[in-house]
């Protein structure tokens, strides 16, 4: 069905702005976007008996990679990636995930983590330093130091294609294909800042709005009269 393949596209679109606009604040968070596609598809005579192919609609999801704004913070420990390729490694029960978010702390072991507690990985693995050894600071090529000198330095990747990195949620993200490894000690880094989400709230609200509008007119025509209950929920009408 035309419509109901639209209605489709529409939801899709709505629940990404709808991620977007709730990770506003999250540190170096990547806006996603929905790509819209029409392709021809031969159509039964018995359905449309004037038309020979008739348009249907697909999407395509992918990310905005654009750099954030900085945001000065001050702590020895959050770091800003400067440019648009890299990301850190970070350690979680499912594998290794990557990430732009350099807001980075010590955990009560003296572990470098995330805010969420997953271990940032160096050049050595995790790390951990023990209180002996003094304040633990990130300088600009990424190198870790203590009071002792280097212990180890961030732990930096590239890919291929980062569009085939998989989003999960939190600014992390996954990938089916092994990274690249930027050498330990030549990574580019503003330190004592972080870089802030590339979500711009009054762009993502125009954008809902257009959208909710958009799904509301479809869906009118979609379900004008008594639709089936399947088509209802295949296209996500009625949710929150």
């Amino acid at each position: 069905m035309i419509g109901l393949s639209g209605l489709i596209a529409m939801r899709k679109h709505l629940d990404s702005i709808a991620n977007n606009v709730a990770n506003q604040t999250t540190p170096a968070f990547k806006a996603g976007r929905v790509q819209f596609q029409e392709y021809l598809t031969e159509a039964k005579e018995a359905e449309v008996p004037d038309l020979a192919k008739r348009a249907m609609v697909s999407t395509s999801q992918f990310t905005d990679f654009t750099v954030g704004g900085v945001k000065a913070t001050g702590n020895f420990l959050d770091v800003a990636l400067i440019d648009d390729q890299s990301f850190f490694v970070v350690d979680t029960p499912a594998g290794p995930r990557y990430t732009r978010s350099g807001a980075f702390t010590l955990d009560g072991m003296g572990k470098l983590t995330t805010l969420d507690g997953a271990p940032v990985m160096t050049s050595n693995g995790p790390l951990v330093v023990q209180q002996r050894d003094g304040p633990v600071t990130i300088s600009g090529d990424g190198s870790i130091s203590t009071s002792q000198g280097r212990v180890a330095g961030l732990r930096m990747v590239r890919f291929a294609d980062r569009q085939q990195l998989t989003p999960e949620g939190g600014g992390l993200f996954s990938s089916a294909t092994p990274p690249i490894d930027i050498p330990s000690g030549k990574g580019r880094l503003a330190t004592g800042v972080l870089e802030m989400a590339n979500v711009r709230p009054a762009d993502e609200m125009s954008r809902m709005m257009a959208a909710t509008h958009a799904y509301d007119v479809l869906a009118k025509t979609v379900f004008k009269g008594e639709p089936a209950e399947e088509l209802r929920k295949l296209a996500g009408a009625g949710e929150d």
